[in-house]
């Protein structure tokens, strides 16, 4: 008897992921797609601004520029001390950005956990001052900062913004969202409330505290108002108050002054991109507990 080989088919591999399906705009897309486009319109024309020269940058309605010139950049930095508003600006926020996160984390865990009198009728107070505007308390902060003998310095900048009404909020939200039995786990472990904190609920904090980190962030680094009031020499100035330093009464040099808020923007825009992922996950984990 002769055997007869047997041929085994090769083994064809199937991927188990179903083929991608090419998706057509749906009826929001041809509602956000226009929106997109007016919200990047004038930082286009920022940028197209920025690059022109001051003859073209003053014609209506709005040219190409004929070539790329560069060279506002660096004369706009050169027309004023940029260098020591970048650090100015640097300071400011990264005090204010560092300090709201460890204030706002220790008074929302104390608003998330303890029970205490009068706690709620606090967190409402608290949650009320959302709702003044700056403007009336101006003048009374100036004049703590005045008694304070912070006028025109640094100091003025930070002191009023290191903890934030909606930094305790947003952390409080996010830590109610926490499941206790966690820290009741540390807690017969020996931790203690601070130690639980620390190695416990901020390292599942990570949403949160980056979403605060950059609201922080964009909102010191955008401040204008407030310098204007409490900053008088230009050692001290920030970047949104320097740029006021290329408009004058008669003229503003607008290539200068829109080559100096692309400067200004760019750290702005970083800090966004590189914390947008955070948002969505701390903002609606903030809102399924009161």
């Amino acid at each position: 008897m002769t055997k007869q080989a047997v041929e085994i088919p090769p083994v064809v591999e199937t991927s188990s992921r179903p083929p991608r399906r090419l998706r057509l705009p749906s009826a929001r897309h041809l509602i956000l797609l226009p929106l997109a486009l007016v919200m990047v319109t004038p930082l286009a024309w920022m940028v197209m601004t920025s690059i022109q020269t001051p003859e073209e940058a003053l014609q209506f309605p709005p040219v190409l520029p004929s070539g790329i010139h560069w060279q506002n950049y660096p004369d706009a930095f050169a027309a004023a001390p940029f260098g020591r508003f970048f650090l100015n600006s640097a300071v400011v926020t990264c005090t204010v950005v560092l300090s709201n996160l460890v204030l706002c984390s220790l008074a929302g865990y104390a608003f998330a956990r303890f029970r205490f009198l009068g706690g709620n009728v606090l967190f409402v107070v608290l949650l009320a001052t959302l709702m003044v505007p700056f403007q009336v308390v101006m003048i009374p902060t100036f004049l703590i900062m005045k008694h304070l003998g912070l006028v025109d310095t640094l100091g003025a900048l930070i002191v009023p913004n290191l903890v934030t009404p909606l930094g305790i909020f947003l952390m409080r939200q996010f830590f109610r969202t926490l499941p206790i039995e966690l820290e009741e786990a540390a807690r017969i472990d020996g931790c203690s409330r601070l130690g639980t904190l620390v190695r416990i609920v901020l390292p599942l904090s990570g949403p949160a505290l980056a979403t605060l980190a950059v609201i922080t962030f964009l909102y010191t680094w955008n401040d204008f108002l407030w310098p204007l009031v409490i900053i008088q020499s230009e050692n001290n100035m920030t970047l949104q108050l320097g740029l006021s330093s290329f408009q004058g009464a008669h003229d503003t040099q607008w290539t200068l002054l829109m080559a100096g808020n692309v400067m200004v923007v760019v750290p702005m825009l970083l800090a966004f991109l590189l914390a947008q992922r955070h948002f969505v996950n701390s903002i609606a984990s903030a809102g399924v507990k009161g």
